[in-house]
């Protein structure tokens, strides 16, 4: 079960026809959750047939490589390391890669650098430094598995000269905060680092390099999937000083961003290597899995349920309160305004929406997608909304996400709690814990974005 709270939540319901509805929707998100285990899906995209290494549609011959080097990062690197350990087996000659802290499988030849997310830290500088001194020893006989996942632009920095890893992590902290796109943030993080924007496919080259991939991306830009460390980078420092413009953080930035950016836009500085360059000759792709494989494995749960399904196939983006709003409206127009469509239904949707924090409080994407989907559900008596963040980590949070119901606004006002408010200062976690309605799984080792389920019985 990977949502620990699963039976509490379920009881939260007012009616039986409510827990019902509660207990689908958890269900559903645990079967997302599943879908996107990191060892499953490696496992079905790698083999090694006597010396012959299949991944994905590639095979490649280990007869003719000398060594075998693992590096990367990202919140699925330790599953995924584990993997590549399991099938290869002696043949891993040594590895790099960088982990949330806490991460706990373990390996025997890989090292699993313990690092922090979302605000890098000096430790995955290190690991950072570590990868790129064994991509700088593969040769031409060598082969790179480089293990990419989400949030491995956090986990894997290395600012590049002139950056200070304490400007990193002040303006990391204010991009988080500005309701700036993941894919705008990778921008940036590109063209600060030594690392990302395909800095580690330059090292590695000569070697013959495969990327294994789990996406936290909607779309799956290699680029953008951990800011794209072996991938070229399509983005040019005037864009990334564009993105600080869009959201009135150019003028308050670092001195030093100022002056990497600025000397890089002159074309001062090398911008990070581009499509065509021989680097990325010997570099192999593979998607391993993807928003997508969770929700539509959430949506074949509801329909094995007997539910009407829809699979909502456009990405959820854009500010988490506007999404919240939007589904809820849907929802309670199915529920309580006669909408002609069959119930009982479900509806998946999946996504990264985004924050733009104005207040003091403490909360996540999903969290306050919630929220503000609770006070649109007045009424809906059969009607459940639940939202999670797939690595489990919502925002600076220890929940992965959050459940409503027609119930919660009514509930929250016996409780003395006013949900607009709290939604006004970004607080939707002390809301949720007040309600016990966070939905609680922990560090769940994969992460590939945000799944948000409505259930009308």
């Amino acid at each position: 079960m990977q949502i620990k709270n699963r039976t509490e939540l379920i009881e939260n319901g007012k009616t039986p026809l409510i827990r019902k509805a509660r207990a689908l929707a958890l269900q559903s998100l645990e079967c997302a959750l599943n879908a996107a285990a990191p060892k499953l899906l490696l496992n079905s995209k790698m083999r090694l047939e006597n010396s012959s290494l299949h991944v994905g549609d590639y095979a490649l011959d280990l007869a003719k490589f000398k060594h075998v080097y693992v590096v990367g990062g990202g919140k699925a690197g330790a599953a995924m390391a584990q993997v590549v350990e399991e099938i290869l087996g002696s043949r891993v000659t040594a590895g790099v890669v960088n982990v949330p802290y806490g991460s706990k499988p373990k390996t025997r030849v890989v090292e699993l650098n313990e690092a922090s997310h979302p605000v890098p830290d000096q430790a995955g500088v290190d690991g950072a430094r570590l990868m790129m001194a064994l991509a700088e020893e593969a040769k031409e006989e060598d082969l790179v598995l480089c293990l990419i996942s989400g949030g491995g632009s956090s986990l894997m920095p290395l600012p590049r000269e002139g950056i200070t890893l304490e400007d990193e992590q002040a303006l990391t902290n204010s991009l988080i905060k500005s309701g700036a796109s993941i894919t705008e943030i990778n921008v940036i993080r590109k063209h600060l680092s030594a690392f990302k924007g395909g800095w580690l496919a330059k090292k590695a080259y000569p070697a013959t390099l495969v990327n294994l991939v789990l996406s936290d991306v909607v779309g799956d830009p290699l680029d953008a999937i951990a800011s794209g460390p072996t991938v070229p980078d399509p983005s040019t420092f005037n864009d990334a000083i564009k993105v600080l413009e869009k959201y009135g953080l150019w003028l308050t930035a670092p001195v030093s961003v100022h002056l990497v950016l600025s000397e890089g836009a002159e074309g001062i500085l090398e911008e990070t290597p581009k499509a065509g360059d021989p680097a990325f000759v010997k570099v192999n792709n593979v998607i391993i899995g993807n928003n997508r494989t969770a929700s539509l494995a959430a949506a074949e749960c509801l329909k094995s349920e007997g539910l009407k399904t829809v699979h909502f196939d456009d990405p959820l983006d854009g500010e988490a309160s506007h999404m919240g709003k939007a589904l809820a409206k849907f929802a309670r127009n199915i529920a309580v305004n006669g909408f002609s469509l069959p119930k009982p239904l479900a509806l998946v949707a999946s996504g990264e929406t985004t924050v733009t924090v104005g207040g003091t409080g403490l909360g996540g994407r999903n969290q306050e997608l919630s929220l503000s989907a609770a006070l649109y559900l007045k009424d809906a008596e059969n009607c459940v909304i639940a939202s999670l963040s797939t690595d489990g980590v919502d925002g600076p949070t220890d929940a992965a996400g959050a459940i409503v119901d027609g119930f919660t606004l009514q509930w929250a006002l016996e409780l003395g709690l006013d949900a607009e408010k709290f939604l006004a200062e970004n607080d939707s976690y002390h809301f949720f814990s007040k309600m016990g309605d966070l939905i609680i799984t922990g560090p769940t080792g994969t992460n590939v974005n945000d799944i948000s389920v409505i259930v009308v019985l």
